[in-house]
């Protein structure tokens, strides 16, 4: 009988034993490398919001594009249960984005790009977006300093780029400069919604609606007369 209590108060002692000994912690998931070209980065990118990296990256539209203006897109209001934790973009459809537009606005600058998580953070200018800021073409004298922060955006990518070369910021600055820094340009491409900035990393301009990706852009060379419904004058950047 004192034999198998022993045995019985052993048994117990090390359970206890195995019981009381901290549990190791798992050791993270080693964190995946980026893609190092942009022919390897997926649609979806590499971190941020796959689904906003999907929609940038978007090479070609078939639709016809409907002529807005840009107070149409100031006018466009922001997502109403759009937040980090509900990222659906069913309201945003709802509110128009993906529809393919054309809109006429003096252009004041095409910005370099940066690494985004929609290239895989590629820094090389050839796999970088550049940022177009639009502004309306009824203002005389527009400046940046004083009308950026009611302007909209527009943005040139890499991936409409591969078949489209002249889409990029090396091409249009230029003709910005050569016009004493106001250009006035017809764009045509997908309306987007900014999330990433709309949830945090705000910009100076009037709200995160964009013309992104551009397919498409024209400009009216110096001294002609070019209006929104007639293709009189239009000169495309390609």
């Amino acid at each position: 009988m004192k034999r198998i209590l022993l045995v019985v108060v052993l048994v117990i002692f090390t359970f206890s034993t195995i019981a009381a000994q901290p549990k190791k912690k798992k050791k993270p998931a080693a964190k995946k490398a980026c893609p190092t070209s942009l022919a390897k980065c997926p649609d979806v990118g590499c971190g941020g919001d796959p689904a906003l990296n999907k929609r940038k990256n978007i090479r070609s539209d078939d639709q016809v594009p409907t002529v807005r203006t840009l107070q149409w897109m100031k006018d466009l209001p922001d997502p109403q249960h759009f937040t980090r934790q509900s990222k659906s973009r069913a309201e945003l459809t709802a509110l128009g984005e993906g529809q393919k537009i054309q809109v006429v606005a003096y252009a004041l600058v095409a910005r370099k790009g940066s690494k985004e998580s929609c290239n895989c953070g590629l820094t090389a200018p050839k796999d970088t977006d550049n940022h177009i800021v639009l502004v309306d073409s009824s203002l005389p004298a527009p400046t940046l300093s004083a009308d950026e922060d009611d302007s909209e955006t527009a943005e040139f990518t890499p991936r409409v780029r591969l078949q489209h070369p002249n889409l990029a910021r090396a091409k249009l600055q230029p003709l910005i400069d050569a016009q004493g820094g106001k250009l006035l340009v017809r764009v045509t491409g997908q309306l987007m919604f900014d999330s990433e900035h709309f949830l945090g990393r705000h910009l100076h301009r009037h709200n995160n609606w964009e013309i992104h990706p551009v397919m498409g852009l024209e400009y009216c060379p110096q001294g002609k007369t070019c209006t929104e419904g007639s293709a009189a004058n239009w000169k495309s950047i390609e």
